[in-house]
């Protein structure tokens, strides 16, 4: 077994975690993520040397001083016990990332196990051309071992920041917001599972404020709810709350799934050495402290535009019901957890929503998980996907949970799981990001290095193994039918529940139909997550579902006018 390092700020925000990150669990042979963050890493500075007419090591040198202030430390840390190694190899002339990473220790072959490479490989393969390079095995694993020393935690620069990293670090594995000082489970802040994912607390010191909650007193006073209606009207003596919000039911809404909900995005410019600028960066603290999501963008809570998507739109069903109704602002919570299948959002997930079933208003819930009961990592994936029996016990459970948590009048939408089919079936002939510049790397090229290394996001779909895609489609449709008829049989005294397909081969037919391309719809880098075109699109499929089932639950609000004319934007986000 080689050596293997910690270069954990380094590989992480590169976010090279893609691969794991939100997924689950994988077996991680012969080096597993180390290897397919370090080879990704020296792709990118192979083709950022060419671009530049430098080497290898100037093309790293590049790609540290592109990163924000914060991150170029431990890179340039990493740059220099990594430089000895890799001058080695381009000296003579055997350089591939491949041969790069498997020197440096970060890719090995274990016995019995195929050698896993993402590039072509020399002429007398990879352990010739380390031999090639290193005649003395005693020189290279002195070399080595000054990498695998080297450990490089942003959290180690300041004295106490460590503590304050692992506090975030178990908040964080909580699925909680981290700064939330009332423990209402809502907080002030953006990021660290703050308003990006829920509604922003207007008092994070009382935990009997916060959104969603019906309005303490009519709100005459301070709002109580947090949706910026407040106060009384002079003329008729009525709170504004009971002159405005009083008419029509006022719902918030709830999705509980996983990365797709969640929106899970890494950014084309990280990973193409064509478009890598320092502007590339600038949203990489925000997108690193919201786990990779966008849940602001999301086609459930999405609650705002933003360039990082540029040039598309965030449309939601949150957006649309506080459209319909003002009253309903900030009443959103995503739930959306990376990795998350029906065991984790039974055992652990569920219960970090927050409602109180006799104080608050009735939600909208989504109960969404579209990939991960079929997709893993492993060897053997087969034997590692949900049983329908299980889908159904593991609901069912849910369902229970829920119905002492929501308030009476509360409705549930449960989404089937994707048919991951269209993943290889649109992007077999595309160029993945990391080939821009020579136009040499395709998504099955990709995904088979993964697979090699049992890092992939979903070994059933993202494989070149048509009899294994089928398989998987048909597990999920097995899973889906489960999920149904769950939905046709419980009652639940506070709610109804209905299910609908997760058709995003209708929604891409659609989308090509006017016009756009079939990969637009699913993000370029990990090519497995829906993209901000999908979440886009998916808001309105949603919200028409959500009214054809519940028919006339969401009238508008004749009040709107005057709330935005008194409010304005209700204290925004």
């Amino acid at each position: 077994m080689g050596v293997v390092s910690s270069f954990s700020w380094w590989r992480c925000y590169f976010v090279l975690v893609f691969i794991i990150y939100g997924h689950s669990a994988h077996g991680n042979v012969n080096g597993g993520t180390d290897c397919a963050a370090c080879t990704i890493v020296l792709s990118l500075a192979e083709q950022n040397a060419e671009i530049h007419n430098g080497t290898v090591v100037h093309g790293l040198e590049r790609l540290c001083n592109v990163l924000p202030v914060l991150y170029r430390e431990p890179c340039q840390g990493f740059l220099s016990v990594a430089t000895p190694v890799l001058q080695k190899i381009l000296f003579e002339d055997v350089f591939t990332p491949d041969v790069g990473c498997h020197a440096l220790g970060f890719c090995y072959t274990v016995a019995g196990t195929s050698a896993c490479n993402l590039h072509p490989k020399p002429r007398n393969g990879i352990r010739g051309a380390i031999k090639r390079a290193y005649p003395d095995p005693m020189t290279w694993k002195i070399h080595q071992q000054k990498v695998a020393n080297f450990q490089s935690d942003v959290c180690d620069f300041l004295p106490g920041l460590k503590g304050f990293c692992q506090m975030i670090e178990q908040k964080l594995e909580t699925h909680l917001p981290v700064v939330d000082v009332d423990g209402d489970r809502f907080s002030t802040i953006q990021t660290l599972r703050g308003t990006n994912f829920r509604g922003r607390d207007c008092d994070d010191v009382r935990d009997d404020i916060y959104p969603g909650r019906r309005p303490i007193d009519g709100d005459r006073i301070q709002d109580s709810n947090c949706n910026g209606i407040y106060g009384t009207d002079k003329i008729s003596g009525k709170s504004y709350e009971e002159l405005f919000c009083s008419d029509v039911p006022n719902y918030g809404v709830v999705v509980l799934g996983d990365s797709a909900a969640a929106h899970f995005h890494l950014p084309k410019e990280w990973f193409s050495a064509v478009g890598m600028t320092l502007s590339s960066f600038e949203a990489a603290p925000m997108i690193i402290a919201n786990e990779i999501d966008l849940p602001q963008l999301s086609a459930v809570t999405g609650y705002k535009n933003s360039s990082l998507v540029r040039p598309w739109w965030t449309d939601s069903v949150y957006l649309r019901l506080r459209e319909t109704n003002r009253c309903n602002h900030r009443d959103y919570q995503n739930i959306g957890v990376n990795g998350a299948e029906s065991a984790s959002m039974n055992s652990t997930i569920q219960y970090t929503m927050a409602r109180n079933r006799t104080a608050d208003n009735p939600l909208l819930v989504f109960y969404s998980l579209i990939g991960n009961d079929v997709c893993n990592g492993h060897a053997d994936t087969i034997h590692d996907m949900t049983l329908p029996e299980d889908m159904k016990r593991r609901f069912t459970s849910t369902l229970e949970y829920l119905d002492t948590k929501l308030p009476k009048g509360s409705h549930v939408v449960a989404t089937g799981l994707a048919d991951g089919r269209i993943l290889y079936n649109t992007l077999k002939d595309k160029i993945h990001p990391l080939g821009d510049w020579r136009q040499d790397l395709t998504y099955p090229e990709v995904y088979s290095f993964l697979n090699c290394l049992q890092v992939s996001p979903c070994a059933g779909w993202m494989t070149t193994n048509e009899t294994l895609r089928n398989f998987t489609s048909e597990r999920a449709a097995n899973l889906s039918l489960a999920v149904k008829q769950v939905t046709e049989s419980f009652r639940a005294k506070n709610f109804d529940v209905h299910y609908i397909d997760y058709d995003i081969q209708k929604i891409q037919n659609q989308w090509v139909a006017d016009g756009g391309k079939a990969s637009d719809l699913i993000e370029p880098v990990d090519g497995f997550h829906p993209s901000q075109v999908s979440n886009f699109l998916f808001a309105s499929y949603f919200w028409e579902e959500a009214n054809r089932l519940f028919p006339g639950a969401f009238p508008r609000n004749p009040h709107n006018a005057d709330i935005e004319k008194i409010f304005g934007d209700q204290g925004g986000y």
